[in-house]
């Protein structure tokens, strides 16, 4: 074992920790925990800026809706990882603030669709915009290649978590 300039001890295998850790896994667990609890944070912030009263584990509904158009009770509640009547409060709460309606599924006259009202869709919009605006911001001394890199790691990160 060594210690490097800023006094952090190695163990002279390369790769692992003196607990015999893989170092790389370690380090991607400590930075995915940092991505995490800010992640959390700021789809809080995001759900206020949408609607004051709006819970925040509500506001990745409203974006998998932003993004796929109307869902199925049962597709969201799939998607989000939470039971029926998890998704049924909450989709309660969002149609009592005016974020989301339910219509007749073309496909099956006997099931409803979940979507967005022209309201919520403007809301969500505008927070995702300015989310948007931050990411370009905060990572505008990056190459656009490196940003792409990113989001496609992430993306095959997603991929295997969903397995």
């Amino acid at each position: 074992m060594h210690e490097d300039a800023n006094s952090e001890v190695h163990a002279d295998e390369p790769g692992s920790s003196p607990s015999g850790a893989d170092l790389p896994f370690l380090a991607l667990e400590r930075e995915l925990t940092l991505l995490l609890r800010r992640a959390r944070a700021s789809q809080g912030e995001m759900a206020r800026e949408v609607h004051p009263e709006l819970e925040s584990s509500a506001y990745g509904l409203l974006a998998r809706l932003d993004e796929c158009g109307g869902q199925r009770a049962t597709a969201l509640a799939a998607y989000i990882g939470v039971g029926k009547a998890t998704m049924s409060r909450q989709l309660r709460a969002l149609e009592e603030l005016g974020l989301v309606a339910r219509e007749p599924d073309p496909a099956d006259g006997r099931a409803w669709l979940v979507a967005l009202t022209a309201d919520g869709r403007r809301r969500v919009g505008q927070v995702r915009e300015a989310r948007r605006a931050r990411y370009v911001r905060q990572l505008t001394h990056w190459d656009r290649r490196e940003v792409a890199e990113l989001a496609r790691l992430l993306h095959e990160l997603n991929g295997v978590m969903d397995k």
